[in-house]
């Protein structure tokens, strides 16, 4: 078998294992004793349920896990394939698979299984650094839609940001690899985020308007 096929195998599903591990929802399980899938509304295991719910130390731990994860099994993964090559698709997208549809189940006093995969994102996109428009493009979109033109609640600003960060990427990224694991990755941040709505209203303002 084609070394590079070994290669993509392998990360790939490391990458998904990695992904697996919600840290969001155990460190401040394991040492805060908070179920943030209990306390929170949403019964998200996310990063930002973890600064709310389990306190800014959980949080900032957990951020930083979470981005860890993904930016990982990229990493090493770029040791040995080049970036342009398609099999660094699969690659990319598995650590935000592992966390939107984890291996592990999720808690019994959750309604969902895995979850939204932002942070994660993150991670997978700083790990292809040098190349870093896609990176910058997600994080510009949410300073966008969250500071100026403030979208909410932050389901359908996630839902835009995604796209909108999609689109940049597939005009401005000349590397078709990036660009198919980019459309993979929002895809999969979408879909988990249209699977939490809940009729809630979309609301569109300038940061100047009340």
């Amino acid at each position: 078998m084609n070394q590079s096929i070994i290669t993509c195998i392998f990360f790939s599903i490391a990458g998904y294992l990695s992904g697996s591990i919600l840290y969001a929802y155990w460190i401040p399980k394991i040492l805060f004793q908070k179920d943030i899938c209990a306390l929170s509304p949403d019964g998200n295991p996310g990063t930002a349920n973890a600064f709310v719910y389990g306190g800014f130390q959980a949080g900032i731990l957990a951020l930083l896990l979470e981005l860890f994860k993904g930016f990982f099994p990229v990493v090493l993964a770029l040791r040995t394939l080049d970036i342009d090559t398609p099999y660094m698709i699969p690659i990319l997208i598995a650590p935000v698979l592992g966390h939107a549809f984890p291996l592990q189940f999720h808690p019994k006093n959750s309604n969902k299984k895995g979850g939204k995969a932002i942070a994660v994102s993150f991670g997978v996109l700083l790990g292809i650094f040098p190349v870093v428009l896609p990176v910058l493009f997600l994080a510009a979109a949410y300073i966008l839609f969250s500071v100026v033109l403030i979208i909410r609640p932050h389901l359908f600003r996630s839902i835009i940001t995604f796209g909108v960060f999609c689109l940049l990427v597939f005009l401005f990224v000349p590397v078709l690899s990036i660009d198919f694991a980019c459309l993979g990755i929002a895809l999969l941040v979408i879909y988990k985020h249209l699977c939490a709505y809940q009729n809630e209203k979309l609301s569109i303002r300038f940061f100047f308007q009340k």
